[in-house]
């Protein structure tokens, strides 16, 4: 069954903020700044600004992930897959398909520098192009047509 993704509405924030908790709390408490009030903002900040999207195959809900069109750059971000989904390839399967939907774009994200999402997206291209106090920015080059 192919990936989708559909705009989440105000009936999925406590799913979205629920999984964005579950996947970075501990990579949050390992450097000292897990603070759920700052973690339901920045969801709500998103969520308000109609940039997440719920990332679904068939019926089952696979994650979230938030999305601002800049033009020629698209700029990741919440990107959060369900645990029990996480290194078994489900992550690569929705890039490959965000960037189907987005030809012949560059991609900007910031990974939390003691997340092991670095690797991920390494893997899918991206290469480090800044620093911030606690992020990495990350960037793909478009891929030619």
């Amino acid at each position: 069954m192919a990936i989708r993704f559909r705009p989440a509405a105000e009936a999925d924030f406590n799913y979205v903020l629920d999984l964005s908790i579950r996947t970075m709390r501990a990579h949050l408490e390992r450097i000292g700044r897990f603070d759920p009030a700052r973690r339901r903002g920045r969801m709500r900040q998103h969520l308000d600004a109609g940039s997440l999207r719920v990332i679904l195959r068939g019926g089952e809900c696979l994650g979230c992930l938030g999305l601002y069109d800049h033009g020629e750059r698209m700029e990741l971000h919440s990107f959060f897959l369900e645990p029990r989904l996480q290194g078994r390839g489900v992550g690569a399967e929705i890039f490959a398909a965000l960037c189907a939907l987005h030809p012949g774009r560059c991609w900007w994200i910031e990974v939390l520098k003691e997340s092991p999402a670095r690797r991920f997206w390494e893997r899918q291209g991206f290469v480090l192009v800044g620093e911030l106090p606690f992020d990495w920015v990350m960037e793909r080059a478009a891929e030619a047509s």
